[in-house]
């Protein structure tokens, strides 16, 4: 009897493993706030997506999610579990990185353009530097119609792109709004022919930014065009012109114009990466890894 109790005892007391997998896929539908983006970041099916949130829920005896207007979001055990799964996720992936690390090496040419490449993608490069420091880093940062010509000739491995909102061969992993930006206070926003300042002739802005400019009967006049963002970012700080930007890559020190400006609204775009068909190595899949879960643990621009 003595023996059976014991056993009993120690069965309850047991503890129980969380199944990583299941982690994975709660943080990434918390984060996409919704089943469906979870599954296309994840390279699941829905169905597979929701069977694993059933599951995690089952084993932590509540529900996780509730659905609204605006599509999913946490319960209150749901909020609660969500920073600390993403600690264990951090810790885990931390691990697998440090012990593994000795096999991931070689060399990985990353595409990028220009405004995401000091903003939105510097943690993560860094992130993977310090985790594969074994691993060589080749940035190409060029226009995004560009990149995506570098990808299907082969002289890069992956490229992150940004694209109207539709369809697309890339995964997408934000959306972000295209907005007007200007000078603090400046008066280009106010002058006709509006002064426009753009990276490049082949940034994939510039069709979304005429089409409005056009249909708004807007004149306009280019103030600088040659592929050097910094260049760009110094006309709209010294007042000379405005220009166009993703909502979560202007600089602090200047404005994102609202619509009282007068000036057209712009669509969103979204930020996709983008594998080459015939796969890519272990660098550049640890390197894919990386960039979903940098870009997932953004907040999502208003």
């Amino acid at each position: 009897m003595f023996a059976i109790a014991g056993i009993s005892i120690y069965n309850a007391a047991m503890i129980r493993n969380l199944d990583m997998a299941l982690i994975r896929t709660f943080v990434a539908v918390a984060d996409k706030a919704s089943m469906t983006a979870a599954a296309n970041a994840l390279h699941l099916t829905q169905g597979a997506v929701s069977q694993q949130v059933k599951r995690l829920e089952e084993a932590l005896g509540g529900s996780l999610f509730q659905r609204d207007r605006r599509g999913l979001r946490l319960t209150r055990a749901g909020e609660r579990l969500f920073d600390k799964a993403k600690r264990l996720l951090g810790l885990n992936d931390e691990i697998w990185a440090e012990m593994a690390g000795s096999v991931v090496a070689g060399q990985v040419r990353l595409g990028v353009p220009y405004d995401l490449v000091g903003t939105v993608l510097a943690p993560v490069l860094k992130a993977y530097a310090n985790a594969y420091p074994q691993v060589e880093i080749s940035l190409v940062c060029a226009s995004s119609p560009e990149l995506a010509a570098a990808l299907a000739a082969g002289t890069i491995d992956l490229a992150v792109i940004e694209e109207r909102v539709g369809p697309s061969a890339g995964e997408c992993l934000a959306i972000d709004r295209l907005v007007w930006v200007g000078a603090r206070g400046g008066v280009a926003r106010a002058k006709r022919p509006l002064p426009v300042s753009m990276v490049a002739d082949t940034c994939a802005f510039r069709p979304a930014v005429l089409s409005a400019l056009k249909e708004h009967g807007l004149e306009w006049r280019t103030v600088f065009e040659n592929g050097n963002i910094d260049a760009t970012t110094a006309t709209v700080r010294a007042d000379l012109a405005v220009t166009t930007w993703l909502a979560s890559t202007v600089p602090a020190d200047l404005d994102i114009l609202p619509f009282e400006s007068g000036l057209p609204p712009l669509p969103n775009f979204s930020i996709n990466l983008h594998l080459p068909g015939h796969g890519v190595g272990p660098a550049a899949q640890e390197f894919a890894r990386y960039i979903r879960d940098g870009l997932a643990r953004r907040p999502q621009a208003a």
